[in-house]
């Protein structure tokens, strides 16, 4: 179903919520069990049903913010939800004819790079393995974010970010093995830059926000100037919830198809395993929670400190969590908490 721009109130029992889903969050968030959550939308129907904001300590990807108390206005970072929203602005530009097809090769559009370019044993990448992370390139996030011995961050120190991912070396086949790669995102992110002759920041704000009625975000930059695709955005909880909106909505938002509806079925494919279980599609994942009103399937965007957007098609639901638990042991689950246990656990039978 389609939203207006502006979100319209629902109360939860109207919306197949019990009554006290709102009094469940305070708990957990109060409680300790969903310790650092900044905030919480939920919206059901294309309507909103819970608006939660908090105060706690913030960064803006390393540089400290101190404590704030978050509102409706409030831009938050979305750390690796960034890649997701970069799979639906390649939907985008593919649609315009601005960048090529997932089964194009990968190297064709870097001629910047034609030692890359006539590497054999490169031959076999192709868009699709940088959308869906496949690419077999050795890659390691495992360090800590604050160290270069994380891919990404040498990636960011390094003297080209996008020759630096495209010349690991070669550890597996590509298309054969999932690898957590904010490097594959660059990539993608690069491709649609290259394509568009547009920054990331102004392709987004033209052809997403826009539409969508998002007037306020902002894209980190690294030091050659370019958005980090891999992990820069900032957004309100809201607006982050108007993304999953339209990714709910096979890419329409207010009576205009602003993505493909083929694109949006293509990227929330499972295209590879992550673990058993969960899938990723092109740069989201794919899953699904047991709880006791039975299996919910959903699609999300995960980042670092307990960002989470959450699609829920089966039951017209979003849910978008904004939390500070940046680089700490079992960050996933703050947000986990309020998904499963608060979110689903409140829906009425």
């Amino acid at each position: 179903m389609t939203t207006d721009v502006q979100w319209k109130a629902v109360n939860p029992v109207d919306a197949g919520f019990t009554a006290d889903l709102p009094e469940r969050l305070t708990a957990a968030i109060e409680g300790g069990q969903a310790r650092g959550v900044h905030a919480v939308v939920v919206v059901r129907h294309g309507r909103l049903v819970v608006e939660h904001y908090g105060t706690g300590n913030d960064y803006r990807l390393a540089e400290p913010l101190g404590q704030v108390a978050f509102r409706r206005e409030t831009l938050h970072d979305v750390r690796s939800v960034t890649k997701s929203v970069v799979g639906v602005l390649y939907g985008i530009a593919l649609a315009a004819g601005d960048v090529p097809e997932p089964d194009a090769p990968l190297l064709e559009s870097f001629t910047e790079y034609p030692d890359l370019q006539a590497d054999p044993r490169r031959a076999g990448l192709r868009v699709a393995h940088a959308l869906t992370m496949t690419c077999g390139l050795e890659w390691n996030e495992h360090a800590p974010y604050t160290s270069e011995e994380n891919s990404e961050i040498a990636m960011e120190f390094a003297p080209d970010r996008y020759r630096y991912a495209l010349e690991r070396p070669l550890v597996a086949e590509p298309g054969t093995t999932w690898r957590y790669s904010g490097g594959a995102a660059a990539i993608v992110g690069r491709l649609i830059a290259k394509g568009t002759a547009a920054s990331l920041p102004d392709f987004t704000r033209e052809t997403l926000c826009a539409p969508l009625g998002i007037t306020d975000f902002d894209w980190i930059t690294g030091a050659d100037g370019d958005a980090l695709a891999a992990s820069g955005l900032r957004l309100t909880a809201s607006d982050l919830a108007r993304i999953g909106q339209l990714v709910l909505d096979h890419g329409r938002f207010a009576d205009q198809q602003v993505v493909p509806a083929s694109w949006v079925d293509a990227m929330l494919q499972p295209h590879a395993e992550v673990s058993q279980g969960l899938f990723y599609g092109y740069l989201w994942y794919v899953g699904a929670t047991d709880v006791d009103a039975g299996t919910v399937r959903w699609v999300g965007g995960f980042g670092n400190g307990g960002q989470r957007l959450y699609v829920c098609p089966g039951l017209d639901l979003v849910v978008a969590i904004s939390a500070g638990n940046y680089d700490v042991p079992e960050q996933w689950i703050p947000p986990t908490v309020v998904f499963e246990q608060v979110v689903l656990g409140s829906l009425a039978r």
